[in-house]
């Protein structure tokens, strides 16, 4: 049983399986309140709102960088989708995992989408978070 407060046991293990083959190194997921990803929206993305994820690349070798979780908004996500919080929480770490690869759903016509949905279908995922806003 996982220790209270942990939003997804086995999250490592489980990203290494579904990850692509050039997403080698390591990286950091953090669970934190809603209120410091506003912070962070707000600084380094002139987004003065909260967000469900966000991916700091790093140019540290060896280290992809760091993704950012807002535990509140995952909550209610997982509540929308009607499935438990560790299951959002790989949605979101999924995501962020991609960005830090330096894919961009704005802008990139739709080839993340195509990468998130192979690799959410790989992890048993039945649904991504680019779909879910479409």
């Amino acid at each position: 049983m996982a220790p209270p407060g942990t939003f997804a046991p086995g999250l490592a293990r489980w990203l290494e399986s579904i990850a692509p083959a050039r997403a080698r190194g390591a990286l950091t997921v953090a669970v934190v309140p809603d209120r410091r990803v506003h912070t962070l929206n707000r600084r380094y993305r002139r987004k003065n709102r909260p967000t469900d994820v966000l991916s700091f690349p790093s140019a540290e070798p060896g280290h992809l960088g760091d993704i950012v979780i807002a535990a509140g908004v995952a909550r209610r996500q997982a509540r929308e989708a009607g499935h438990p919080i560790t299951t959002e929480v790989r949605v979101l770490a999924l995501h962020g995992l991609l960005h830090l690869l330096g894919y961009d759903h704005e802008r990139d016509a739709g080839r993340m989408a195509r990468v998130e949905s192979r690799l959410r279908r790989l992890g048993g995922l039945r649904e991504g978070l680019i779909e879910r806003h479409r």
